[in-house]
């Protein structure tokens, strides 16, 4: 996993390496938790967004109440948890907040 607040984006080169990836965009709480704002993670063919954040919280326990509370999109549009994630997607969660 390679994520944007540890170093530069990943090349090429090291994409093609590691396989298929998604971009996961964290926001707000969500990022406190996880500790990141951007993160690249391979994508299986045929992987859900459940099965993504399964994957997400096994790095980051401590941060499952908020993931919990968020909302997530892929792509732009809201998913739910057995929502396909196609190599390449963006997917965004984003925790609750006020005011706006």
């Amino acid at each position: 996993m390679t994520t944007t607040d540890e170093r530069s984006a990943p090349t090429e080169a090291e994409r093609l390496a590691a396989g298929p990836t998604v971009r996961v965009r964290a926001f707000a709480a969500a990022r406190a938790a996880l500790g990141w704002s951007e993160l690249d993670v391979s994508a299986r063919p045929g992987s859900t967004v459940g099965e993504l954040l399964t994957g997400l919280l096994a790095e980051a326990p401590d941060a499952a109440d908020v993931i919990a509370r968020c909302s997530v999109l892929v792509d732009g549009i809201r998913a739910e948890g057995d929502a396909a994630v196609s190599a390449g997607a963006v997917v965004d969660l984003l925790p609750p907040f006020a005011g706006g």
